[in-house]
């Protein structure tokens, strides 16, 4: 008990038990699966640039919110009632803006962004009074990280209460602030700027809550695969695609968890400054792969409604874009955290989708959905054979 009030609410550190991702931090993460699931099925609904773009700053916020609650996590200690009360609330607020997304760019703009300016404030502001008698660089660190929060909070009120292009593009303001905070340190006039060594991140916790959000987006890829698949006559051509489609969400588990994730965590545990590790490989570039499996959803759905005839402008772009950012984010990931170059097998996998994406106005939904997971599968392959036996994998 003593120990426990010497530190607050702040988690221990020192071993595997204390660096593990606790059952509430996952059952905070199912309201995140539900947003997945709805800004898949926006992006479906709204199959044109506006709605892409729209889709888009949905997508970003969302990312924000999860990842930003992940470093918080990651220093208070989910097992003392206030942490957890501090996320179901958050659930709450989650909940409802998961439930805006559909609406978030007609009437129930002002929901959206008044429930996620009370779930991004009241984190930060918890946060930073837990931190102070504990960790006096990580107080000063939220203060600062409060300042730019509310900056961004103005426009995502102000932008709730507008209409049409004004929304969006004060959302996506309120997005560039977010994006440009850990990029500067958080730099406030009079209180100067953060640095690297006051995030004493736990790399392996970090690690493994990134993670299982990807577990939780390919999961999204399934349901809607088995769903849609369901509801359909059990013919050759919703059958292949079915095939492609499960076969590709396959080989996107292999590309991330075969090697990347694990080489990644041991370099991420072996860095003298995890806390930049943690922002740019986690916080940043976890965001394409992420957004990648959500429009791999969306063409997934797409394909197996309609497997045969030409395939529509935006179905080409999804099938084969959503892969492509996959792979592109994969393959930043390696090279930030320990490859010695630009996987040569991610370079090749991305040509070949571009030429797939010069041919695929000849090609039918199913046809490119086979392609792709082909493709993947290809690359998987390609990179496990070639790093076996330099310790990469069991």
């Amino acid at each position: 008990m003593a120990a426990a009030d010497r530190r607050g609410l702040m988690r221990p550190r020192g071993g595997a038990e204390e660096a593990r991702v606790e059952f509430v931090e996952l059952f905070f993460d199912l309201v995140f699966v539900f947003a997945i699931t709805q800004l898949s099925h926006r992006l479906i609904e709204h199959p044109t640039a506006l709605g892409a773009a729209e889709t888009l700053i949905l997508f970003a916020a969302i990312w924000w919110a999860w990842i930003n609650t992940a470093w918080v996590t990651n220093w208070l200690d989910p097992h003392r009632t206030r942490v957890r009360l501090l996320l179901f609330a958050m659930m709450a607020a989650g909940l409802l803006v998961s439930m805006s997304i559909p609406e978030a760019f007609a009437e129930r703009g002002l929901s959206f962004a008044c429930a996620y300016v009370a779930m991004e404030l009241g984190r930060s502001l918890f946060t930073a009074i837990a931190l102070k008698r504990h960790d006096p660089a990580n107080h000063l660190n939220f203060l600062r990280i409060l300042i730019w929060q509310a900056a961004a909070a103005a426009c995502w009120i102000a932008g709730g209460i507008a209409d049409g292009p004004h929304r969006l593009l004060l959302w996506t303001l309120a997005l560039a602030i977010y994006s440009a905070g850990p990029v500067s340190y958080f730099w406030v006039p009079g209180l100067g700027h953060s640095c690297a060594a006051d995030w004493t991140i736990d790399p392996h916790h970090l690690a493994e809550r990134c993670g299982l959000f990807i577990i939780l987006a390919l999961g999204e890829s399934i349901l809607v695969m088995g769903a849609t698949f369901a509801e359909l006559e059990w013919d050759a051509a919703p059958a292949a695609a079915f095939v492609g489609a499960l076969v590709g969400t396959v080989a996107m588990w292999w590309l991330y968890f075969n090697i990347g994730a694990v080489r990644a965590t041991h370099m991420f545990e072996a860095s003298a400054e995890p806390g930049r590790v943690g922002r740019f490989a986690y916080t940043y570039l976890h965001a394409p792969i992420v957004a990648g499996i959500v429009i791999w959803a969306a063409a997934v759905e797409w394909g197996l409604a309609h497997p045969l005839g030409e395939a529509e402008p935006h179905v080409r772009l999804a099938a084969i874009g959503g892969p492509a950012l996959y792979l592109a984010g994969n393959a930043a990931f390696k090279r930030a955290t320990g490859a010695r170059w630009w996987p040569l097998s991610h370079s090749f996998g991305l040509g070949v989708l571009a030429l797939l994406a010069a041919a695929s106005r000849w090609l039918t939904p199913t046809a490119i959905g086979l392609a792709v997971a082909a493709l993947l599968l290809t690359v998987a392959i390609w990179e496990t054979r070639s790093l076996r036996g330099q310790g990469d994998q069991s």
